[in-house]
């Protein structure tokens, strides 16, 4: 450090947030001496100076802080937090801004159980620090000495890693440690900070009775581990969760922007106990294990309230458990909103202002189809039109919709609904999915008869729904005369803003992806961070094909045209497709070319 800027004693204070000696003399004003000399730069406010200055302490409250730190041989923080006069929270950003390095207060839910063990405890207690958290070759430490160069060297030695310092309070890491290093830490790190007031469950989604659970659970552990499970999924912005058994011990999967990355490893034993809690919160058979079921219930998770879809299927090691999150304040149902580009928008609004015909979106399963028929019907419906939906399951429930759950078990089918609909005077009619032949005649039969009908297929792009439908049974010229257009979609992962770094594509890639621009530009790449949980990714966008059926597409589907030639008739009159949409999207800087050839390429 420069002698100029601050003293040795100083310096030795200040060091991992202490700025405490036994005198204390660095946070009290120097008398004034006369000198000779040239004056010094100023010296930097130490730690008791920029809380004092902050109206976080008052002098009297230094002052009483370092003179029981100096008794103790407590550092400042450590004795301000002891005394109660601050909270960790409130004086950590100063530690933070102070050191130089980032500050946190332990929490065993932050802690990953596999990157602790790379830290052996002897070393661990002896150097007061905790390994949290590894990213490919870079091992994060929490350390009440973050400046300390040869503890650094010592635990990089160790671990063979290079090591990220972060400042945590030498009480908090000693208090943490014994427990990061015994059998089962992998789950108690997971419910120590929650109980079971974390997540309310709604009356009116499950009725369930807590003292039965803890009964059947065998205590309130299980009750935290699931509670844990929902508030860290909703968190990371997870679709989906997935309990799965295995041989050794039970797995815990999250669904986020499309990819699955493994959250917890329970043990094998508690398997059970979490497959009941989740059933009995879905209100499903908890006797019944040789069977699928399914159930729903709502919680409330830090005021909000989440709906869960839950579905079970029995395997050859037990029964396993997915739960589809339906969080409403991370969905939006509208058009503008969707990623659709400026020409696309106008085009799909103009489909949707047609008083009748069949409207079709097209994609794999996940890729976004139910949100866009959602925000579709939000753009057209109003108090003077009847708007009937016939799906399953109804994942969301809008207002003004009249929706219909499709449930066998009563006969009711998507071809029965639709004839029971077509019998209630609808204008607006919304399919979920168009899945055999007699739910694809009854479509294009309303279509033909005064109907605007919206639906999806799963086919790979826009032309590729006319062949489907073709296959299904349809008649060519009904579907030319029904048809009004086509959208196919996907939904592209776009690139962490925190990893993000330039790459060149090779000439490779370029060739097989068509590329016809640049080809000695960069592109973005995520090179994978604690943020986007070493993806580097984070959020996902769509790309779209829109489709209109003008009379020369009509022409091409009542000769029994191939699909090749009705997708060149689209390119011709100026279409796009949904690789030319990702390879737009890479090109400003949204996405990595990788993905776009992950999403979007097909023969």
């Amino acid at each position: 450090m420069n002698p100029s800027t601050t003293t040795p004693h100083a310096d030795k204070a200040e060091r991992a947030g202490s700025s405490s000696t036994p005198t204390g003399a660095e946070d009290r004003p120097a008398r004034h001496t006369p000198s000779t000399q040239p004056p010094a730069r100023p010296l930097r406010a130490t730690l008791g100076q920029q809380l004092v200055g902050a109206d976080i302490i008052t002098p009297e409250q230094l002052d009483l802080a370092l003179a029981e730190g100096s008794q103790k041989g407590l550092r400042l923080g450590e004795a301000l937090v002891e005394m109660g006069m601050v909270q960790e929270d409130a004086i950590l950003p100063f530690i933070e801004g102070h050191l130089g390095v980032p500050a946190v207060r332990l929490r065993d839910g932050m802690i990953d159980p596999v990157a602790v063990r790379l830290l052996p405890r002897r070393v661990a207690e002896a150097l007061d620090a905790v390994a949290l958290f590894k990213v490919r070759s870079t091992l994060c430490v929490a350390m009440a000495d973050p400046q300390n160069l040869e503890q650094l060297d010592e635990i990089e030695r160790i671990t063979g890693l290079k090591v990220r310092p972060v400042f945590a309070f030498r009480s908090g890491i000693q208090r943490t440690l014994p427990r990061c290093y015994e059998d089962g830490f992998e789950v108690d790190a997971v419910t120590a900070d929650l109980d079971e007031a974390s997540v309310q469950l709604q009356a009116d989604a499950a009725e369930v009775d807590l003292t039965n659970v803890e009964s059947m659970v065998d205590g309130s552990p299980i009750i935290n581990l699931v509670n844990y499970l929902l508030v860290q999924a909703i968190r990371a912005g997870a679709s989906d969760i997935h309990v799965e058994p295995s041989r050794k011990f039970s797995v815990v999967r999250f669904r986020v922007d499309g990819q699955m990355y493994e959250a917890l490893r329970p043990r094998r034993d508690m398997h059970p106990a979490l497959v009941s809690r989740i059933k009995v919160m879905g209100k499903m058979d908890i006797a019944e294990h040789n069977r699928p079921q399914d159930g729903r219930f709502q919680v409330t998770v830090e005021g909000r309230e989440v709906d869960f879809r839950v579905s079970t299927l029995p395997t050859v090691l037990g029964e396993k458990i997915v739960m589809r999150i339906l969080d409403k304040e991370n969905l939006t149902f509208s058009l503008d909103l969707l990623g659709f580009p400026p020409d696309m928008l106008k085009q799909l609004k103009a489909l949707l202002a047609k008083p009748y015909g069949l409207m079709l979106v097209t994609g794999p399963t996940g890729s976004g189809k139910t949100t866009t028929l959602y925000s579709a019907l939000e753009l057209i419906k109003n108090v003077h039109s009847n708007v009937v939906s016939v799906e399953d399951p109804v994942e969301y429930q809008v207002e003004l919709v009249n929706q219909v759950q499709v449930d066998e078990g009563r006969q009711l089918s998507f071809s029965s609904a639709l004839r029971s609909i077509l019998r209630q005077d609808p204008d607006i009619i919304m399919i979920g999915e168009i899945r055999d032949v007699a739910t694809a005649q009854i479509a294009v039969q309303a279509a033909l008869t005064g109907h605007l009908v919206l639906s999806t297929l799963h086919t790979n792009d826009c032309a590729g729904a006319i062949h489907r439908l073709v296959d299904m049974g349809i008649e060519p010229f009904k579907i030319a005369a029904a048809l009004v257009g086509v959208v196919a979609q996907r939904l592209i992962r776009t690139v962490c803003q925190s990893c993000k770094t330039f790459v060149y594509a090779s000439a490779e890639l370029l060739e097989t992806i068509h590329f016809t621009g640049d080809r000695r530009r960069s592109f973005v790449r995520g090179e994978g961070c604690p943020k986007c949980h070493d993806t580097g990714f984070v959020g996902r966008t769509g790309i779209y094909e829109v489709m209109t059926v003008d009379r020369e597409i009509r022409e091409l589907i009542s000769g029994r045209a191939s699909t090749d030639e009705i997708r060149d008739c689209y390119r011709r009159a100026g279409g796009k497709t949904l690789l030319e949409q990702g390879i737009r999207l890479a090109e400003k800087e949204q996405t990595s070319l990788e993905e776009v050839m992950r999403v979007a390429y097909f023969e």
